[in-house]
């Protein structure tokens, strides 16, 4: 792939975690042969058909994240449900390729190359 290539990633179907670490190791260039863990690759992830995300209810309650306001009791432990009612899947796939991409300075810059369709 070329630095300015986007690929293209089909949701449908499929679980969230593993649509969640390929969409990861794409963002980091671990699927070009001239991955350097230091230097952004460049390449554009693209997902589409969010919307037909093999998901179950149960596992939507086992899902939760954190969000931190900065007060002291501001702690808000959200379950999977709630962020997919609010926001949507989109959000829950964000998360999931957050979390998944390692703590540095390119993270950001690698989630701004990401697009999520559904």
């Amino acid at each position: 792939m070329k630095k300015t290539d986007t690929k293209i990633i089909n949701a449908e179907e499929r679980t969230l975690g593993r649509v969640a670490s390929e969409i990861a190791s794409s963002l980091m260039g671990k699927t070009d042969a001239s991955y350097e863990r230091h230097i952004y690759s460049g390449f554009k992830v693209k997902v589409v058909n969010v919307s037909k995300l093999k998901i179950t209810a149960k596992k939507l309650e086992e899902i939760y994240h954190t969000r931190y306001s900065g007060y002291r009791g501001g702690l808000r432990i959200l379950k999977g449900t709630e962020t997919r009612d609010k926001k949507g899947l989109k959000e829950l796939i964000k998360l999931a390729v957050y979390h998944m991409l390692p703590g540095n300075k390119l993270r950001r810059e690698m989630m701004k190359n990401l697009k999520i369709e559904d």
